[in-house]
């Protein structure tokens, strides 16, 4: 049998396969991280709607608190409670939780967007 020289495309099903939605056991980053350990059912999701409010409801608070506590770090008197050592790392803190939470939230649509089916055309 001779070797046809193919594309990467043509290897892996042409355009037409780019366009289907990934199977959720192929939704991560490299596939399944994880063997089954024959426990959870074949078809256990993740909670990805309930992952997406979370994300989408905190990452804003976070950065308001971080926001506010920095003003605050920056009017505070010296030898006043709390100190402006401690509310700068609240305010760390709480930056380093909604960038956290901005990352969940981009991992989150992007994984939907994979998993979603093509919208057909109105023809």
């Amino acid at each position: 049998m001779p070797h046809v020289h193919r594309s990467r495309s043509q290897r892996r099903g042409g355009p037409a396969a780019a366009r289907e939605p990934a199977p959720r056991s192929r939704s991560g980053f490299i596939g399944r991280r994880w063997e089954r350990t024959g426990t959870e059912p074949v078809t256990a999701r993740s909670a990805l709607g309930l992952r997406l409010l979370l994300s989408a409801c905190f990452m804003p608070l976070f950065v308001a608190a971080a926001v506010l506590f920095a003003i605050w770090s920056t009017r505070s008197k010296p030898g006043s409670t709390p100190t402006s050592s401690e509310l700068a790392l609240l305010a760390g803190l709480c930056a380093v939780l909604a960038v956290l939470a901005a990352v969940d939230l981009t991992v989150i649509l992007r994984r939907r967007r994979r998993e979603r089916p093509p919208r057909r055309s109105a023809r």
